[in-house]
């Protein structure tokens, strides 16, 4: 047997084609016993909507589209679970497209292919690239940067206020020497994290030192690396604590300084941000900052969904950090209290 088409509803449900259409796009002109009809047979029959069909009809696809350049890490894998969980809930599927194609990322974006977008920065969408999509009114919201237009809105962490607390709560500690771990100065919250760590040290009069911004690229492997590589280099510059970028920095880096046999946080305390899961179950558990990264997945959902509704206009959202203390940080001890 072929594939079962509206017409084989129809025949075996014993009304019209346009009352099976009807009853499967929901459209509200039938009574509820035929459209209930109409529905079981469908089942009966596992009949398949044309969704080509459908959506040339409709111009609706029910899909919204997530672009970004990676979805490894904890970040990516929190946030992706709660976006397809919150569209679930709306009713509509989510297409997630990994590439650093920008033909690729404008032509699916421009084409139609989805109802509305959600791009993370370091897709390097420009100015007249965003200035295309205005015109054609695409539904975007954007995750790592600010934008707002009719039809664009963000939802983002206030990562320079959070780096700056970050910074401020070293300081308080009595730690002078701090570096800071970035990730990758193309992407949003990795310069504003930094911007904010730099406003704390400027606040409080320190000297900004270079060798103390380290590039980790937001990986552990990276920020092992670069903590180990300024400490060979410069021996005599041992900082009294590190803010990294992400919590996977942070790891890299006390691995590089028990490596070197530091003692965090005796020695040495490390901050990190986001809070994944493992933040609290490694040894030393890690201070870092708590980002809501599962309210940020379902808040780009939300509002993507109501500008597509036209329910609402783009906006800004920023989400605020909250400092979690554990065991990774420590008040800074003299020679005499660490022996």
């Amino acid at each position: 047997m072929g594939k079962v088409t509206i017409k084989d509803v129809a025949r075996e449900a014993g009304v019209s084609i346009s009352t099976v259409s009807n009853a499967l796009n929901d459209v509200d002109v039938l009574n509820p016993e035929t459209k209930s009809h109409v529905l079981k047979v469908a089942e009966r029959l596992n009949y398949v909507p044309n969704l080509n069909g459908k959506l040339l009809k409709s111009g609706k696809t029910k899909m919204l589209g997530f672009f970004t350049t990676s979805v490894s890490g904890p970040y990516f894998y929190t946030l992706v679970d709660s976006m397809s969980r919150e569209c679930d809930r709306l009713g509509y599927g989510l297409n997630v497209f990994v590439t650093k194609d920008k033909q690729v990322i404008m032509s699916n974006i421009m084409g139609g292919r989805v109802d509305g977008v959600i791009i993370f920065e370091e897709l390097k969408i420009d100015d007249k690239d965003i200035a295309a999509m205005e015109k054609d009114k695409i539904k975007a919201v954007f995750l790592d940067r600010e934008i707002q237009k009719e039809t664009m809105g963000s939802i983002i962490f206030d990562s320079y206020e959070a780096g700056y607390e970050a910074t401020k709560y070293l300081i308080s500690l009595g730690h002078k020497k701090i570096a800071y771990i970035s990730g990758v100065d193309t992407m949003f919250d990795s310069v504003q994290r930094r911007e904010g760590y730099l406003a704390a040290l400027r606040e409080c009069q320190y000297p900004i030192d270079g060798d103390y911004i380290l590039q980790g690229y937001f990986e552990e492997e990276g920020s092992y690396s670069a903590v180990k590589s300024l400490l060979h280099q410069h021996p005599g510059k041992v900082p009294d604590a590190f803010l990294a970028g992400n919590d996977v920095s942070a790891i890299g880096c006390i691995k590089a300084l028990k490596s070197l046999g530091y003692e965090v946080p005796q020695d040495i305390s490390v901050v990190g941000f986001d809070d994944i899961d493992i933040a609290q179950y490694f040894t030393p558990p890690l201070s870092t900052v708590r980002n809501q990264i599962a309210r940020q997945g379902i808040l780009v959902v939300n509002h993507l969904v109501r500008m597509i509704q036209k329910k609402e206009k783009g906006k800004i959202q920023k989400l605020q950090g909250e400092l979690v203390v554990r065991g990774s940080s420590h008040v800074k001890l003299n020679r005499d209290e660490r022996a």
